[in-house]
């Protein structure tokens, strides 16, 4: 579903985000086109005009909030995986795509996979397709 607005303090007031990318569960807090619960997983792509944003105002947002699992993916070829434990975020995992395969340090194949759902599953390659 597009466009899907994250209330993220739904009892306080009424602001929200809109997240790139939002996996959500509980359809129960599914209203129109926000959604009140909690998301499990959340990615923001990062663009010249959002980075500085999403780096730090958007991802306290989501800690506070109680996102399990935050991406950060940059179209230069990184992706930064942030896991929620004791409260706050702990970056667990950082890629930068290298898809020369004469390169030794060559990761296009690496199988990553969301944490609360380990059978979605996507190759680092894939996940930067039609970028270049």
């Amino acid at each position: 579903m597009g466009n899907l607005d994250f209330r993220y303090q739904p009892d306080i007031n009424d602001d929200y985000l809109c997240p790139d990318i939002m996996v959500v569960c509980d359809r129960k807090h599914l209203k129109g086109g926000s959604y009140s619960g909690i998301p499990k997983f959340i990615v923001e792509t990062l663009s010249p005009s959002t980075a500085k944003r999403d780096k730090t105002e958007k991802k306290d947002i989501y800690e506070k909030a109680g996102v399990e699992e935050y991406w950060i993916v940059s179209p230069q070829g990184s992706v930064e995986i942030y896991y929620l434990e004791d409260g706050k975020y702990v970056m667990k995992e950082n890629y930068m795509l290298q898809d020369d395969k004469e390169d030794e340090h060559y990761n296009a194949e690496t199988e990553i996979c969301l944490r609360e759902f380990p059978h979605i599953k996507m190759l680092l390659g894939e996940i930067f397709e039609g970028l270049k």
